[in-house]
């Protein structure tokens, strides 16, 4: 568990939750999930004498549901958000494995496919902000590489008390420090773009590849399944920064919105307005993977077509032929030309004549072009 006090352009950090509320300043207190798990109600009674504030039953419930979507809720003393945040490469490595691999191979039991590499990083878990006057309150998992980077810039704010022109300006409120840390997830989201965009269009150079069939479906399924998850996230997380916002609307009361205030809306519609990028590039991803599939079957069905043509005609020829055959193979004990020393030559050389009628009536007709003079 990490505590920082925040006030004046100053950082400190301490070991134990403060016995009282801090006159000046805020409280950053930042725990695990397994460290609130361990004592719900000790940890809980802590937070009750640094803030003053206790937290309702239900919330405790939802600060250690590992499942929960985002959302936000509010009383009067507090407001809380849930924000599911990728849990990326180190997640799996440094946090509980036997958790991500549950999350990040999400395969049916006995199948031995997996998710390509681009879509099992979509793997999520939730981050519990409460924010209250004096305090904001972080509950994650084992490791969250978004409060490792804040925690070591405000590390680094400790180590250098004097302030210099160009140094970090360190949050000025929790909901300042709510709107930093839910940015830089959300930035997150944001660089997945490149290489999801990279496995799909390699997807579609396959699909469309005439030289060999494809035959990775089911990971096709699964990225369009992984997909509206995304999609899916990205609305729920929209949705609850909107409610955060009039949330912060709201507490004025009526007064005047002073520009501490501006500048916290303003950063909570950047962060709104990077979820809604995410949302379109998770839609036109998935309209991209509809879209091929539709060219990928209408490719099968001009080959097919192709196909079925070129038999039709090799089946128009033998026809006429099949039935000079048949006819001279009747039992008739008179027949014209079997007596005939030419009459093989003569068939034969009608048959041929015939071939060549219909080859030149199909060439005429347009029956015979290859697809190269179709694609000129």
């Amino acid at each position: 568990m990490d505590i920082f006090l925040i006030s004046d352009n100053q950082v400190s950090e301490s070991k134990e939750i403060p016995d009282t509320v801090p006159a000046k300043g805020f409280l950053w207190i930042d725990a695990t999930h397994e460290e609130v798990g361990a004592d719900p109600e000790a940890w809980r009674n802590a937070i009750t004498r640094a803030t003053g504030v206790q937290i309702y039953d239900p919330h405790m419930t939802d600060t250690l549901n590992p499942n929960h979507p985002s959302y936000f809720d509010s009383t009067q003393d507090y407001g809380m958000v849930v924000f599911r945040k990728l849990m990326l490469n180190g997640a799996a490595d440094a946090g509980d494995k036997s958790s991500a691999s549950k999350t990040v191979s999400p395969e049916s039991e006995g199948s031995k496919r997996r998710i390509p590499a681009a879509l099992s990083k979509l793997a999520t878990q939730p981050v519990t902000f409460l924010v209250m006057d004096h305090a904001l309150i972080t509950v994650h998992e084992r490791y969250s590489r978004t409060i490792e980077a804040a925690r070591t810039r405000l590390l680094d704010l400790c180590n250098k008390p004097e302030k210099t022109p160009h140094s970090t300006r360190p949050p000025t409120s929790p909901e300042d420090l709510l709107l930093r840390l839910i940015n830089a997830m959300v930035d997150q989201y944001l660089d997945l773009r490149q290489p999801l965009t990279t496995q799909l269009d390699r997807w579609q150079r396959a699909l469309l590849d005439p030289r060999r069939p494809f035959k990775d479906w089911m990971a096709l399924l699964d990225a369009r399944i992984e997909l509206r998850k995304l999609e899916n996230l990205c609305e729920e997380q929209h949705d609850a920064m909107q409610e955060l916002r009039d949330y912060f609307v709201d507490i004025d009361d009526g007064v005047e919105i002073s520009r501490a205030k501006d500048l916290l809306l303003v950063r909570i519609h950047d962060v709104m307005e990077h979820i809604t990028r995410v949302l379109n590039h998770a839609r036109r991803l998935e309209s991209s993977i509809e879209s091929a599939v539709q060219i990928h079957f209408s490719a099968v069905a001009h080959r097919t077509n192709e196909i079925m043509r070129t038999l039709t005609v090799i089946t128009a020829l033998f026809m006429p032929l099949t039935l000079i055959t048949g006819i001279f193979g009747m039992n008739f004990i008179e027949m014209p030309l079997l007596k005939n020393n030419a009459g093989f030559w003569i068939a034969m050389a009608g048959m041929v004549a015939i071939v060549i009628g219909m080859l030149v009536f199909f060439q005429r007709r347009r029956y015979l072009e290859s697809q190269a003079l179709d694609r000129r």
